[in-house]
Order: C-alpha cells, then sequence, then structure tokens
C-alpha cells in the first residue's frame, strides 16, 4: 500500500473519479496544508485557514503507478488556474500535490516539467508540490458525497 494526496478544487468530484481507478483502495476527502487543527468544512471555506481541499488516496503500487494518478489529476482539473477551479474560488480550491517520498516529489516535478515541455496547457502551470503535511478529514457527509446521492459527476 501507498499513500497520494492531490488538491484540485472541489474534492467531490476529484474523489469519485479516484474511486474508479482500479488499483485505488480507499479514498478520504478532507484538508491539509494549512493553519488550523482539526479544520471544519465551514472553516476551510472562510479561506483564512491555508488548507487545500484534497483527496487522500490508499493504492496497491502493483496495480496502479504513482505517475497513472498524476497522470489523471492533471487530467481532472485546471491547473494553470491560481485558487480557483471553475465557479469555485479561494485557496482552498488551489492545485496542491502533497508528496509523500522523495519519489513522489520528483515524479511530480518532471511531470509537470514535461507537460510545460509538451506546452499541453495555454498558460503555465501553477500546481504546488509540497511535502504531505497532517490530512485532517472532512466530515462524514462530505465522503463519497457524489457517490451516496447517485450522481455521475461533478462539476470539474
Amino acid at each position: 500500500m501507498a499513500k497520494a494526496t492531490f488538491g484540485a478544487g472541489c474534492f467531490w468530484g476529484v474523489e469519485l473519479r479516484f474511486q474508479q481507478v482500479p488499483g485505488v483502495i480507499e479514498t478520504a476527502v478532507g484538508f491539509e496544508g494549512g493553519k488550523l487543527d482539526n479544520p471544519s468544512y465551514r472553516d476551510v471555506c472562510t479561506d483564512a485557514t491555508g488548507h487545500a481541499e484534497v483527496v487522500e488516496i490508499d493504492y496497491d503500487p502493483a496495480k496502479v503507478s504513482y505517475q497513472q494518478l498524476l497522470d489523471l489529476f492533471f487530467e481532472l482539473h485546471d491547473p494553470t488556474q491560481l485558487n480557483r477551479q471553475g465557479p469555485d474560488w479561494g485557496t482552498q480550491y488551489r492545485s496542491v500535490i502533497f508528496f509523500h517520498t522523495p519519489e513522489q516529489e520528483k515524479e511530480a516535478k518532471e511531470t509537470i516539467a514535461r507537460l510545460t515541455a509538451e506546452k499541453r496547457f495555454p498558460k503555465p502551470i501553477v500546481t504546488q508540490v509540497v511535502p504531505a503535511q497532517t490530512f485532517w478529514r472532512a466530515e462524514d457527509y462530505h465522503q463519497k458525497y457524489l457517490e451516496k446521492r447517485g450522481a455521475a459527476s461533478c462539476h470539474i
């Protein structure tokens, strides 16, 4: 088992897509990268805590690689938008990769360099690549939010 943590805007749709990947064992939505211990969704929505909405992923590296997860991460959102995704805006919606190992950091930075060289996006990638910090699990009603409601997608 390995862990990956990504912030790509509203965590509901991001979680749903990662849940569908063979080799992903478990997902949880929450908050990371801020200054408040055990923040609530309401706290994070003030845009004052410094947290990002993230999906924490437990996966089997024998079935899915970190690179495959990175590739999906960059397909799921617009990594050129600073502190927003679609109609959602604020630092909590920033594009961020929280790496858990030096290898993950290297792969994330190499992927950004490759996508930049390929001119995959019309504007510069603003995705942050930072060390994993404390993951604060969001309230239960946020976990598998779209799945519980029978929704197939979100606005991502």
